[in-house]
């Protein structure tokens, strides 16, 4: 089903994300990122707002891990990825930045890290400052229309509207599969 479709607001965290959704189940959705890390790099939640995969119900860990499987299928996909890192961050400890649990998809190809150490670097990206999806939503907020300070030059917020459209364009891609 389309984002586009919905009438009642998706929330991800305290944040409002509707326009960024592109896949919709009973109890998941699939939303674009405002700071990919690689080309493609989406995440998946749970429609009810929880912070730890422990907190939902059987209907929803299937819900959701089907989701992902779904979505990982069409990122690849479309992103012409050989491989896929499927990552959680568990808990603040663990690094998530948002307290709503979310899985992270990010299509891979051979040697698009290598100039920043290799494959692995991925991990090291999605720990620090540049995976701080909750920190950069934060200063994305509604009030505050000025975009944060990138710490990484390559890697640059989007618009509401970049992500609106991609949005659109991944939601008529998962009517495909």
């Amino acid at each position: 089903m389309s984002a586009t479709a919905t009438k009642p607001a998706i929330y991800f965290g305290n944040f409002v994300v509707t326009t960024q959704v592109f896949h919709l189940t009973p109890h998941s959705f699939a939303l674009v990122n405002l700071k990919p890390l690689l080309p493609g790099h989406v995440l998946v939640s749970p429609r009810r707002v929880t912070p730890r995969l422990s907190d939902l119900t059987h209907t929803e860990v299937t819900d959701l891990f089907l989701t992902v499987q779904r979505v990982g299928r069409m990122i690849q996909r479309v992103y012409n990825g050989t491989s896929l890192n499927i990552a959680m961050q568990d808990g603040a400890d663990a690094g998530q930045s948002v307290p709503h649990v979310h899985t992270h998809i990010i299509p891979r190809v051979k040697a698009d890290l290598d100039d920043r150490g290799g494959s692995d670097a991925i991990h090291n990206m999605l720990e620090g400052d540049e995976g701080n999806v909750g920190k950069h939503l934060r200063e994305w907020s509604e009030d505050r229309p000025r975009f944060p300070k990138v710490d990484d030059d390559a890697r640059k917020p989007r618009s509401k509207e970049d992500m609106a459209k991609e949005a659109q364009r991944l939601a008529q891609e998962m009517e495909k599969e």
